[in-house]
């Protein structure tokens, strides 16, 4: 079953049938076929805010477009931040070049040192 749409202008005929004309929230959802529940939130929605309220698909209320703009401007400067972030380590840690690599490198043993080493007498075999 798929799930109905109303106009705004049917929703707000509904909320003034009920206010203005004194009808039960429950008579004016039976009339118009509409569960007294979702009148109520009608009703609720348009006592707010009537200029702004049900304003449809796509479209938003001014302070809600506010609020995305300020999120995403948040994620962008967040995102600011962290490239700054990580530059200014970059730029802190010590400069280092090749020979300080090595010398910083444990030193390990050549597999062909034993070709180099001197012979001893001990390891000469007769």
């Amino acid at each position: 079953m798929q799930r109905r749409k109303f106009s705004r202008e049917f929703k707000v005929e509904a909320v003034r049938l009920v206010k203005e004309r004194g009808v039960s929230v429950a008579q004016a959802g039976r009339d118009l076929d509409v569960h007294e529940n979702v009148l109520r939130k009608w009703m609720k929605d348009f006592g707010s805010d009537p200029q702004h309220s049900f304003p449809g698909h796509g479209q938003q209320k001014p302070e809600q477009f506010e609020i995305d703009r300020l999120r995403r401007e948040v994620a962008k400067l967040k995102a600011e931040r962290d490239i700054l972030k990580k530059a200014a380590a970059y730029f802190a840690s010590p400069i280092r070049n090749s020979a300080d690599d090595a010398r910083d490198r444990p030193k390990r043993p050549d597999i062909h040192s034993w070709r180099f080493r001197k012979c001893r007498r001990r390891d000469v075999r007769l």
